[in-house]
């Protein structure tokens, strides 16, 4: 055992492995978190040094026991990542998702990988890996229904029913964004490093507002903002407000017609820039919003998914 611990030593390293980024915690017991590291070091690094090489070099510079248990989630899952941890099939309870984690084989400490969640609908196919985890550390109620939004590159939008993960859909609301601003008319528009976009922006939420009023539709209101800084002289800050408030906008309008409008609140999680456009974006929608740090629900999701599979035990309460 490290001697930083005093006497406290860790249970289980949670880590949330992504594409490019990697966040690993030392967690005890009762779930206090002991230690932190970041970087990037994603799945794209992992490939060419190795998952192996690069976990235990974060354990290692932790102080980390040489026995210490690790659960994983994210794209380390994935058919490029370390194990192809395999999908559940949604309808699913999210502590069944949880427990069904795969464990990576040829490896001196206990590491498994928590599945994702497939959709096998033959009209709607949809998977996802990683936010099955933030749904189980939100916070969410055993009972009723529930709509959970996740936005980011691919935002996630989930339909939870006493508990169950119901079905799920996919907007790439934030890859359009990039794929529009570097590789589009409206690259022109927007710069090649287009500018951070504030919720407060008057052109975010006028333009976010156009999408909602029509319905999501979107792609015919694209090449009015190029048009708009030809004709009224829209300068390149603004047209980055308008176009993600018109992506945002569209996202939001085509999940409320999918899923409905309910009574209880969108779970909204997220963290930093993006928390804040899209609380004001579904503000706009008329949707009340109850929001979660992204963060935090990984890093409680993660806790519950080693209790789920027995790495640490279910005493004291996660703090």
């Amino acid at each position: 055992m490290s001697p930083g611990f005093a006497g406290n030593p860790p249970a289980v390293a949670a880590v949330d492995w992504g594409t490019t980024r990697m966040r690993v915690w030392l967690v005890d017991k009762d779930g206090k978190v002991l230690a932190e590291r970041r970087g990037d070091d994603g799945l794209i690094t992992a490939q060419q040094k190795g998952f192996s090489t690069l976990l235990e070099g974060h354990l290692v510079a932790m102080g980390a026991p040489d026995a210490l248990p690790v659960i994983i989630c994210g794209m380390a899952g994935s058919r490029q990542g370390w194990l192809e941890a395999p999908y559940v099939s949604v309808p699913s309870p999210i502590g069944a998702i949880l427990g069904g984690a795969a464990r990576v084989p040829g490896q001196s400490r206990d590491i498994r990988i928590v599945p994702g969640l497939a959709q096998r609908l033959a009209d709607a196919p949809d998977v996802m890996r990683g936010e099955e985890t933030q749904l189980a550390g939100a916070g969410l109620q055993a009972k009723g229904r529930q709509l959970v939004c996740m936005p980011g590159t691919h935002s996630k939008w989930v339909l939870v029913e006493d508990g169950a993960v119901a079905g799920f859909g996919t907007w790439p609301t934030g890859e359009l964004f990039s794929v529009l601003a570097a590789h589009s008319i409206l690259k022109h528009s927007l710069g090649e490093h287009p500018a951070p976009v504030a919720a407060d922006s008057p052109f975010f939420r006028q333009w976010c507002e156009r999408a909602l009023g029509e319905g999501g539709d979107v792609t015919s209101k694209l090449f009015a903002i190029r048009a708009a800084g030809l004709l009224q002289d829209l300068k390149s800050q603004d047209a980055a407000a308008c176009l993600s408030g018109l992506l945002i906008g569209g996202e939001i309008a085509s999940a409320k017609r999918r899923y409905g409008a309910g009574d209880a609140p969108v779970v909204l999680i997220a963290s930093g820039a993006l928390a804040s456009l899209y609380s004001a974006a579904l503000d706009l929608a008329g949707l009340a919003v109850r929001a979660v740090d992204a963060d935090e629900a990984v890093r409680a999701g993660l806790i519950e998914a080693a209790r789920e599979n027995g790495m640490i035990a279910r005493t004291g309460v996660a703090r």
